[in-house]
């Protein structure tokens, strides 16, 4: 009994003690659009992405969540754009995301009709930046004045 509970508390320890790892995604159409989602949980435009399975790398968890949340195929990974991980980056939980920049085709139809409310995509210009869920305006200004941030 000792034992298992020294495990479970080693388990806890690690999960509640240590960010989570996930990727956000700049999905770049052929036309040049970028992809935004209309979260459900605050309202707010934002990248898409989340969190990497137990298992799963990272170009994996990519592709899904890309096609979770905006039912786009991810036929290309561009270029790692760069690493956030302020503790206070995500209102939920202190999580380190990994931003991509990819290609990506297909139609805009979210599978998690829970999480996303809307999916669209948007020329650089009208892009409504100021007010996007968790840094997401950091990431992408930083993206558009094409910086590879370590934060």
């Amino acid at each position: 009994m000792r034992r298992s509970w020294r495990f479970i508390s080693t388990v806890l320890g690690i999960i509640f003690r240590h960010p989570v790892a996930g990727t956000t995604i700049i999905p770049v159409l052929p036309d040049g659009r970028i992809v935004l989602i209309q979260r459900s949980d605050s309202g707010k435009w934002g990248l898409p992405g989340g969190m990497i399975d137990w298992g799963e790398d990272i170009p994996h968890a990519a592709s899904r969540e890309l096609e979770e949340e905006t039912g786009l195929r991810l036929t290309k990974i561009k270029r790692l754009r760069g690493v956030y991980s302020d503790p206070k980056r995500d209102p939920r939980i202190h999580s380190i995301s990994i931003l991509l920049e990819v290609e990506a085709e297909g139609e805009l139809e979210p599978e998690d009709k829970l999480e996303v409310l809307q999916v669209k995509a948007f020329a650089r210009d009208e892009l409504p930046l100021g007010d996007l869920s968790h840094d997401h305006d950091r990431q992408l200004r930083d993206y558009l004045e094409d910086e590879i941030t370590v934060a």
